[in-house]
């Protein structure tokens, strides 16, 4: 099977997930949620939907691997692996807000090769295929080429590996800078706004891969620059994510790495 034949199912599933997370959703003041740590919660909804979507994958590639947000990971002999986040934006699903996503990448020799952010609350699918580029709701997007950091607003997102005063500035140094800045609480969705021309760039110090992959492939097919990283090891680890429209990818990057340096009290 190519990779155009596994995008079309990949694209079906997450939709069909998404419709599930969406009946959850519409019934959110019955939900049971757990809360795993700081802003960081888990539903019901969250390991049902990733259930229906191991599922899918298993019957249609019964020899790929799949890793997941709030399941173990089921080894593969395929060499290929499903990277599955089921509702990123689990923050704003608890609390009644329609900012979230579905999220499945494929994943093969540290390259991911799909990517399918479902955004059920809109209707909105993003697809991108390695070497085939980027496409919401089957319409190719591209991300703009002549757009500065002035022009338009960036994504910031924070991770509790670092500290709060290091997101403090750089969100000071992207408003001292020219730009603005967006957050919506889900690095899944805001990376697709990048890939669709609706965001200028996304940073975030530290990123799993369930929330990341899928939209760095977006960004980068949609014509974005995406900082070079090894899938597989995002897969094991995380990492830090910066993306951005070509003219300011370096402009972001400059004032993320300023903003990271500790102040001496720190």
């Amino acid at each position: 099977m190519n990779l155009t034949e596994r995008t079309e199912i990949t694209r079906q599933i997450a939709v069909e997930a998404g419709q599930l997370a969406r009946d959850y959703f519409r019934q959110i003041d019955t939900l049971k949620i757990e809360k795993k740590g700081h802003q960081d919660f888990v539903s019901a909804a969250d390991r049902e939907v990733e259930v229906l979507v191991r599922r899918r994958l298993a019957e249609h590639f019964p020899e790929d691997a799949i890793v997941g947000e709030e399941h173990a990971p089921t080894e593969g002999s395929s060499g290929f692996t499903w990277v599955i986040d089921p509702i990123d934006g689990t923050t704003n699903f608890v609390n009644a807000i329609p900012a979230w996503v579905v999220v499945i990448a494929g994943v093969k020799n540290g390259q991911t090769c799909i990517g399918v952010i479902h955004d059920p609350c809109h209707d909105e699918t993003f697809v991108a295929v390695r070497g085939e580029g980027a496409r919401l709701n089957g319409h190719p997007i591209s991300v703009p080429r002549d757009l500065t950091l002035r022009d338009g607003s960036v994504a910031v997102g924070h991770s509790n590996r670092i500290a709060s005063e290091a997101t403090a500035r750089l969100v000071a140094a992207i408003l001292n800078a020219g730009g603005l800045f967006h957050r919506n609480a889900s690095g899944a969705l805001s990376l697709a706004y990048v890939a669709a021309g609706r965001l200028l760039g996304y940073s975030e110090a530290h990123m799993n891969a369930w929330d990341c992959l899928a939209g760095q492939l977006l960004v980068a097919e949609a014509g974005g620059k995406v900082e070079a990283q090894d899938a597989d090891q995002m897969i094991a680890n995380g990492g830090r994510v910066i993306v951005g429209a070509p003219r300011v990818f370096d402009d972001l990057v400059r004032l993320y790495e300023a903003a990271l340096v500790p102040s001496p009290s720190e």
